[in-house]
């Protein structure tokens, strides 16, 4: 029998043993301990292109989001639901034998940003940010006094993630997304305006990393009309900020006279863009359509399906088909990888998209001299199972992406708690 990727019957004594090991065990790590919490499988069924492998690190972790590597090889994953009252793992390899051997579960609030930077760890809830003081080692000194930075942040229930960015002049900037998918006023097709969610989510908020009690007020509002960035970074190598955005859901609902439930399928784009401080990327007035490669303007405020709208609004560098969900965005800086894909960015989506009938997968956009190229699937088939016609339920949505110190690239899975490790083997 062919083995599937995690559900493999070989491996199901293990998988379940480890399952429960990571469901309810939260302890203090010992020096001593080796015994390995999961036996790394290889994940044959993810496709990647030649000379890469997948291994399966971990499984039934809850639903891990975004997550860093240490220097040291420690990985932080960030978990959106509380495990045992906790929501931040620390997961060790303390033998370099490929398999983790220690754990531990601190913070007790939910959330998906983290990063580390300049000696902390950086971790967000849904209204704020928290950091951790780390030792020469990246080592968390203290796991139970975290410092907040910044409290007060909108949390409406929907898309109410706060992943974060940090660049290399002190500052730390904050995903706030919109709970309303299309800004329509209460029972209303149209759209409210102006847009009055924008002056408190639907945008990037910069901040101080190292200023501890800032409120929402202490913010700048550095780029509005960004619906919702789960995918956020700073790149090293442009000295720029980059997001990915989520676009906004039906158009046929509301205006069946102007758009077809294949309309709706197939549009808006999902988008990169770069992003400078007052940049407006359009949400909620426009919106980017990647067959005409145009900004239209929202039916909500006039928009028929060819009217063009947001003149002022910036332009994505990269334009998605919709609905594949981009909740991680990371660039890559590695030495392990090929040299084409030095500097270039990855992108986990966590979703399906019905025009290319594929999705749960993770991109690749190759950047040369700070320019994008056109993206590719780099890693696919994390969903187990054919999404024209599937055979079974989906097995794992990739939602963050982590660059391991020896180059390697790390995914997580929020559906299953699952953590894939990328690796290149050079020849």
């Amino acid at each position: 029998m062919q083995r599937k990727l995690i559900r493999s019957t070989g491996a199901a004594a293990v998988l379940a043993a480890a399952a429960a090991l990571f469901g309810y065990r939260s302890e203090t790590l010992t020096p001593d301990q080796k015994t390995p919490l999961f036996t790394p499988i290889e994940a044959k069924e993810v496709k990647l292109p030649a000379g890469f492998s997948a291994t399966v690190l971990a499984t039934g972790l809850g639903a891990t989001r975004h997550m860093v590597v240490g220097k040291n090889g420690d990985m932080y994953v960030k978990l959106s639901k509380l495990k045992d009252g906790k929501g931040i793992y620390l997961l060790r390899d303390t033998n370099g034998d490929g398999a983790i051997d220690e754990q531990k579960l601190f913070g007790d609030y939910p959330g998906t940003g983290i990063a580390i930077k300049n000696g902390y760890l950086y971790c967000s809830s849904n209204k704020g940010v928290f950091r951790y003081k780390l030792n020469e080692k990246d080592e968390v000194i203290d796991f139970e006094k975290p410092e907040q930075i910044i409290s007060g942040l909108s949390d409406h229930g929907r898309d109410n993630a706060k992943p974060l960015a940090l660049d290399n002049a002190g500052n730390i900037y904050v995903t706030v997304g919109s709970w309303n998918d299309n800004c329509r006023g209460a029972g209303s097709a149209k759209g409210m305006s102006p847009c009055s969610i924008l002056d408190s989510a639907g945008g990037i908020w910069r901040f101080k990393a190292g200023k501890a009690n800032q409120q929402f007020s202490d913010g700048t509002r550095f780029a509005t009309g960004v619906k919702n960035a789960v995918g956020i970074d700073w790149d090293n190598k442009t000295n720029a900020l980059y997001a990915t955005t989520h676009g906004r859901g039906k158009f046929d609902d509301m205006y069946p006279q102007y758009y077809t439930p294949k309309h709706s399928a197939e549009l808006p784009s999902e988008t990169l863009y770069q992003l400078k401080e007052g940049d407006d990327a359009g949400w909620p007035y426009i919106y980017y359509d990647h067959f005409q490669n145009k900004k239209m303007l929202a039916p909500e405020y006039g928009g028929d399906g060819k009217k063009t709208g947001g003149e002022k609004a910036v332009n994505p560098i990269v334009a998605f088909p919709a609905h594949l969900g981009p909740n991680a965005l990371m660039f890559y800086t590695g030495n392990m990888f090929p040299a084409r894909y030095k500097n270039g960015a990855f992108i986990a989506f966590h979703s399906q998209s019905s025009e290319l009938k594929k999705g749960y997968l993770v991109a690749f956009v190759p950047f040369v001299n700070g320019k994008p190229g056109k993206w590719e699937i780099f890693a696919d088939n994390f969903a187990g199972t054919d999404l024209v016609k599937p055979t079974g339920p989906i097995q794992h949505r990739p939602c963050g992406l982590a660059q391991g110190p020896d180059g390697a690239l790390y995914v997580t899975d929020d559906l299953n708690g699952t953590i894939f490790k990328i690796a290149y083997n050079k020849k």
